[in-house]
Formats: C-alpha cells, sequence, structure tokens
C-alpha cells in the first residue's frame, strides 16, 4: 500500500510473503481510510485518512505503526476526521539522518511534523490521542503548538522527565529497552538487526498480555516495519532524543513555569509499569493545569489490549456522540 525502501531479498520475499494476507486484513480494519503520504518540511509522514467530524490525530508508541489502531479505526470514522500517522522514523514514514544532539528525533521535530501533517488537510486545532512514543510527542505538540491542540488523551505514560529521575531498579528491569536503546550507535541496532523478528516478540510479547492481544496481521505489520531499512536506527535515534534533547526541553518548560493548558486526559493499564513505578495523575500536574484519568484493566497496549474501553473514554472525553 505504501512504497518501501529497497531491503535485503530475505525481508523482501518475508513482506511478499504476508503481502496479500496483510493487506486484506488491513483494508478490513481501516475500511473506507486512504492512505497519504504527505511530505513535512522534508520528511515524508505517512498514514491513514478517514471518516467524518473534528479532526482527530491518532499517534502510535514503540515498536508499533498507526496499524495499532486497527480495532478502533472503524468506529472513530463515524465520529471524527482521523488522521492516524506512522511517526518520523516508523513505520513507512521518513528515516532522516540524525546529528551528534539527535535533534531530528527530538520530540519537538517530531511533534512539527504531526502539525504539517494536519495543516496539510487543513486542521489547524484538532484533537489527539496517543500511545508510548506518540504521547511524548504529543506532549511536546501540546507545549510548543498550544493553539493547535484542543484536547489531549495520553495512554499508558508518565512524563519523560519525571520517568528518568525516578528511575530505580524495578524501573529499570522493567523498562530495559529505554536504557539498551541509547547506548552509542552501532551496538544496539547490529544487536536488533541479527533479529529483528525477535526483539518485536520479546519486548511486546513479555508484557502483560504477552501476544494474545495482537492480531497476527498487526503484528507482522510491527515485524516488516521494522525490518525495513533505516528504522533500527531511526528508532534508536528516538530514544537517544529523549535522553538527551528532549529532557533539555522539559527543563526548560518547568522553569519557565510552562505547563500543558489542553484539557488532558491520561490511561494507564493497572497491570503495567506505570501503575506499578509511578502515580501518575500527580506526575502529570506536575506539568500540565487540567488532568484527569484513571487505570483500565489491561497493560500496556491500550488500543489493543481494551479498545471498547478505549473507545468509550474517546468518545466521552472528546464529547463526540455516543456511538
Amino acid at each position: 500500500m505504501f512504497a518501501r525502501m529497497a531491503a535485503p531479498r530475505r525481508l523482501h520475499e518475508r513482506a511478499y510473503n504476508h503481502r496479500q494476507y496483510h493487506e486484506q486484513e488491513h483494508i478490513m480494519s481501516f475500511g473506507d481510510y486512504e492512505p497519504f503520504r504527505v511530505d513535512a518540511a522534508g520528511v515524508d509522514i505517512v498514514g491513514m485518512k478517514g471518516g467524518d467530524g473534528p479532526p482527530l490525530l491518532l499517534m502510535h508508541g514503540h515498536p508499533q505503526t498507526h496499524e495499532i489502531w486497527h480495532k478502533c479505526a472503524g468506529e472513530l470514522a463515524k465520529h471524527f476526521t482521523v488522521i492516524a500517522t506512522d511517526l518520523r522514523g516508523y513505520g513507512a514514514s521518513g528515516k532522516p539522518a540524525s546529528d551528534a544532539h539527535h535533534t531530528p528525533y527530538s520530540k519537538r521535530a517530531m511533534a512539527a511534523d504531526q502539525v504539517a501533517v494536519m495543516r496539510h488537510f487543513g486542521f489547524e486545532r484538532f484533537l489527539v490521542c496517543a500511545h508510548d512514543r506518540g504521547a511524548r510527542v504529543a506532549h511536546r505538540m501540546a507545549m510548543d503548538f498550544p493553539d493547535a491542540v484542543d484536547r489531549l488523551m495520553l495512554l499508558d505514560i508518565a512524563p519523560t522527565l519525571a520517568m528518568y529521575e525516578a528511575t530505580d531498579r524495578e524501573f529499570a528491569t522493567a523498562y530495559f529497552h529505554w536504557f539498551f536503546l541509547i547506548q552509542p550507535t552501532p551496538l544496539p541496532e547490529l544487536l536488533i538487526g541479527g533479529n529483528p523478528d525477535a526483539y518485536i516478540d520479546r519486548v511486546m510479547g513479555n508484557r502483560h498480555a504477552g501476544l494474545a492481544p495482537f492480531a497476527p496481521h498487526a503484528l507482522q505489520a510491527y515485524r516488516d516495519a521494522l525490518a525495513s531499512p533505516g528504522t533500527i536506527f531511526a528508532m534508536c535515534e528516538d530514544y537517544r532524543a529523549s535522553a538527551s534533547i528532549d529532557l533539555a526541553h522539559d527543563r526548560a518548560d518547568l522553569e519557565r513555569g510552562l505547563k500543558v493548558a489542553s484539557p488532558l486526559r491520561v490511561l494507564w493499564g493497572r497491570e503495567g509499569v506505570i501503575e506499578r513505578c509511578f502515580d501518575a495523575l500527580e506526575e502529570w500536574r506536575r506539568v500540565a493545569r487540567d488532568v484527569s484519568g484513571r487505570a483500565l484493566p489491561c497493560g500496556h497496549y491500550i488500543p489493543e489490549e481494551q479498545p471498547e474501553m478505549l473507545l468509550a473514554e474517546m468518545l466521552a472525553f472528546f464529547a463526540a456522540d455516543a456511538p
């Protein structure tokens, strides 16, 4: 459906073997959505657009793509104009070269991409729901583009700065990948590149629900995306930026007394790390003015573990008509 960069023969053959099944499932889950590719200041951002109503931007987490929303896409399209993207560095979106400060993969740069996409479609102000890494992009977006974000829902994260500053053995063990991926290139790239499928299956499968929540076509989409050229490096750069330049941006906001102004709804998994290691509402109230939220009976991957509960939360918070 999306143009891909050339891949080694083994990976190309694997993608070919799954292509027909994956495309059929993708069409079913995203219904009448249409694919798009938008040039955001030189970086292509791809995704799916569908539905009608208030504009809603959906952003995924690590190590996934827009496919994470496949269980919610059909219902959301009945209430919103949905824009579901692949973040810079992930899926079929662009994977630019980086620099010594990881600036191209800062959440500031990634947030600007997403705002450019929404403006491309004529949306100056919009709703946002984002998971994991996408939620960190959304947090920065709400700080840098306060006039663009109407209401904000963040899934299963605490603020990045709070999480790094509170690191202890339990958190570091559960989120080992935070500290593995930030190692200087090319160490993590070489190790993950040796068996990218194993990385997907182990990192995602070692959470509360194992691999059970993931539809076969979605799991294959995540595997294929990570195996595409440039993705592993870009993913590592995302994490390297979060441990460096992103923290500088967050500290600067705190020093200036700036907070997220948009109404913020925070949801997290009762069986996950956020519940065990952080007081999510307290941490978000340190950096945002209007915060509500609760734990849901699931683990980390809320859109795939509890899609119906998430849909109810989204429709209520974004003031859409009930289904």
